[in-house]
């Protein structure tokens, strides 16, 4: 394409003041000017720790014909140059174009929310599997489709990324896809150019406030998912459990789209509610009214907690108008979601039950810990810690959470990052007052007590030394990951398989 047919398709705010004189034929865009390659357009991004605008000469070296920047270089070359207001939010329709508009050829179904995101794709794709379509997955663990199983890096991909990849994935014949939409997704324009059938909400509690501010700002930005990105004739799916479903309904409703209200409260006034369930370790059944009747689900995924994220992927179903026994179907083979509520050493004789889990804010490490309480015959024990160069707030209130559901707990290092792990640790322990702190060596007699480890491999192994075979070990905050960032530097770790270790040792 002509770099004017790409430029044309930016709407006022984000437009060049003037048009370059050149106009080369773009053969590919780029925004790591290490990829960069003959014919390219290399967009010139600011990010936390770079910046494009110090790659041009590289990018151009390579052969990139045109440079989207937001300050003039010093030195162009034959390049044309294109100065936009934020690179970043121009590239988002400027790739649309360039890769055709797949989403307007696909069923792209958008969830946005604090927590349970992943868990409803994986149910949606399962469900849209059992309905005969050929879906495609994109999220927080991974992007998954036809063959295909790529690691994510973002829980919403750049918008360059993302267009490639709808492209890719209507090449090799998917049809409709799951993906999780995060808040800076939404707030960066990464979907910009994205037209969603279906758009849903699982719920809105504190996170991410180091990037957005306030909650106020934090629920706009998930709030354009519905009254910017839905289709006009599309389905807006809302949990009215939560208090600030009012504003996505109202979202909605400014967008015109039909709109589909879920529930676990079966006395709610919501078109999919939870009539009855019945929880357990090994999963969960429950029986649904949907706008066609009943239905009875049997869900593999554990915990009580589970069931919101239920009726929203059942909620988006029943909007897509999914047969029920479909949905059924898709739920009944719905595959464990990695680092959620993922058991540990089940097959392990006279082991405590060991349950790890992404739960990283205050209502989701209250809701993983609410639900795993009455299934617990023993003592509770809740592993956890707090990201580092984050929202510092939330820290008390994640501990205040254990403080009031669990019995025992190791606070622990998350992911430190470039803070003080000691000083996170601190902030933490502001919310355990109702907790004693103890020495390792007294865990495993003590009554409402906690140990404060750093090193994280040492909590997971001294929660599992103390713990009895009826206890249930929740380790908490870092799921499906397989790394700790210390410093500026990612090092090999993985809950699960630290668990597993711990709990081998533990038998012999």
């Amino acid at each position: 394409m002509k770099l004017s047919e790409l430029l044309a398709t930016l709407p006022a705010a984000l437009a060049p003041k003037q048009l370059p004189a050149l106009d080369p034929v773009i053969r590919g865009i780029r925004y790591d000017s290490r990829a960069v390659a003959p014919g390219d357009l290399f967009v010139a991004l600011r990010g936390a720790t770079a910046d494009g605008h110090a790659y041009l000469a590289q990018a151009l070296a390579l052969g990139a014909v045109a440079l989207l920047v937001e300050e003039a270089p010093a030195n162009a070359g034959n390049a044309a140059v294109v100065i936009v207001p934020d690179s970043r939010r121009a590239m988002a329709p400027i790739a649309n174009a360039f890769f055709g508009a797949p989403s307007s050829e696909l069923a792209l179904i958008g969830i946005t929310g604090t927590n349970g995101k992943t868990s409803t794709t994986f149910l949606c794709e399962s469900i849209l599997r059992a309905a005969g379509e050929r879906p495609g997955l994109i999220g927080t663990v991974e992007v998954r489709y036809a063959e295909e199983r790529i690691r994510s890096v973002n829980t919403t991909p750049e918008s360059l990324d993302l267009q490639r990849l709808l492209r890719d994935m209507r090449t090799r014949g998917v049809s409709a896809v799951a993906m999780e939409v995060s808040s800076h997704g939404l707030e960066l324009g990464r979907v910009e150019g994205c037209t969603f059938r279906a758009a849903a909400v699982t719920n809105v509690t504190q996170d991410h406030l180091d990037f957005h501010g306030t909650m106020e700002a934090y629920q706009a930005a998930k709030e354009r998912l519905f009254h910017t990105y839905l289709a006009a004739d599309g389905v807006a799916v809302i949990n009215v459990d939560d208090p600030r479903s009012p504003g996505f309904v109202a979202a909605a409703e400014k967008r015109g789209a039909r709109r589909v209200l879920v529930s676990k409260r079966k006395d709610a006034r919501a078109d999919v509610r939870v009539l009855a369930a019945d929880v357990a370790l090994t999963g969960t059944r429950a029986r649904l009214a949907l706008p066609s009747g009943e239905l009875e689900v049997a869900l593999p995924l554990v915990g009580d907690f589970n069931l919101e994220n239920l009726t929203v992927a059942v909620g988006i179903a029943a909007g897509l108008e999914i047969a029920p026994l479909a949905i059924a179907r898709g739920i009944a083979s719905c595959p464990q979601v990695p680092g959620r509520m993922q058991r540990v050493g089940a097959e392990l004789a006279n082991a405590p039950t060991v349950l790890v889990d992404y739960a990283h804010t205050p209502d989701a490490v209250e809701k993983v810990l609410r639900s795993v309480r009455p299934l617990t015959r023993g003592k509770l024990i809740a592993v956890f810690g707090c990201g580092g160069d984050r929202d510092r707030t939330k820290r008390p209130k994640m501990a205040e959470a254990v403080a009031r559901l669990a019995d025992r707990a190791v606070l622990t290092s998350d992911n430190p990052r470039t803070e003080d792990p000691q000083r996170i640790l601190a902030d933490v322990e502001a919310g355990l007052g109702a907790m004693q702190r103890v020495p390792s060596a007294g865990l495993a007699t003590a009554q409402r007590a906690y140990v404060a480890l750093v090193d994280r491999r040492e909590a997971i192994e001294l929660a599992v030394a103390s713990a009895k075979p009826e206890d249930t070990i929740v380790i908490a905050g870092k799921g499906h990951e397989d790394y700790q960032i210390v410093g500026r530097e990612k090092f090999p770790f993985d809950d699960r398989e630290e668990a597993q270790r711990a709990l081998e040792r533990r038998a012999r």
